[in-house]
């Protein structure tokens, strides 16, 4: 009996202490910030923005200074000062067309803001702000060029676009007969535009309009022929940032922020 009292003591010991380790972990859990995205920002003292280096006008770092600014750059500053105040600063990290959504999902970035149309399979993946930008592919081509819209690429005509955008699947449904070849970055397809390497280059407008401030030699054509809507990506499943960032964008609007940085750096 007594040895019986003994393992009912010692087994009763060993289920309390299993039962306390239980409690320690769900509080630690219910009370952490592991599952609120904004407060994980707010714990480190930094918001990660991934944006374009090599996007003249929107993201782009210049050689000369080493400082990378832009339309997306100044938009990500202001949407996290609204929501986080001066307390949490701004890192920008790099990010391509390629690139972009891995390493969102991979932590690397918390937000992107990267000329990123919104698309039924990205909204698949990763979750989107509403539009801060709306944008449509065009051709950029160098001046006394005979092709003049999306109707001028015949078979045989090489159109340069960037891995991991939609530029080029939507080129090639509008041209089913031109030659698509992708870059790793725009600067790269730009060069080989000027090498020769192509005839045209397509892209957002308001991408292709950068180079064209980069080189008169170029001039952007044809109008547009898609909607490219540009949203700011987050980590699937982000509700709260999503929420957040959708309010700082509408009242960066409603302020008129928003038309004075577009003004700063888009001029159509």
């Amino acid at each position: 009996m007594r040895k019986m009292k003994k393992w009912f003591t010692v087994g009763l010991i060993f289920v309390l202490a299993a039962a306390l380790m239980a409690g320690c972990g769900k509080s630690e859990t219910t009370s952490g910030s592991s599952d609120d995205p904004i407060q994980q920002i707010k714990d480190k003292g930094k918001v990660v923005v991934g944006v374009k280096y090599d996007t003249y006008l929107f993201g782009y770092k210049d050689p000369k200074t080493g400082k990378v600014e832009g339309f997306d750059i100044d938009i990500a500053k202001a949407i996290s000062k609204k929501i986080f105040g001066d307390k949490v600063k701004v890192e920008l990290k790099e990010v391509t067309s390629k690139t972009r959504i891995p390493m969102l999902q991979n932590g690397d970035v918390d937000m992107v803001v990267a000329t990123m149309t919104i698309t039924p399979d990205r909204k698949k993946v990763v979750d989107f702000s509403d539009v801060y930008f709306d944008a449509g592919q065009s051709l950029l081509v160098k001046k006394g060029s005979k092709i003049h819209s999306v109707k001028d690429l015949k078979k045989g005509t090489k159109v340069l676009t960037v891995k991991g955008a939609t530029s080029g699947d939507n080129v090639k449904k509008a041209a089913p007969d031109t030659q698509v070849l992708e870059f790793e970055n725009y600067q790269e397809a730009f060069t080989a535009l000027k090498s020769g390497k192509g005839d045209a280059l397509t892209t957002d407008n308001s991408i292709l309009y950068g180079m064209a401030a980069q080189d008169p030699d170029y001039q952007v054509v044809g109008g547009t022929f898609t909607n490219e809507p540009y949203g700011i990506a987050m980590k699937k499943g982000n509700t709260k940032l999503v929420k957040a960032v959708n309010k700082a964008l509408k009242e960066l609007k409603d302020s008129g922020e928003y038309d004075k940085i577009k003004n700063k750096w888009i001029k159509e």
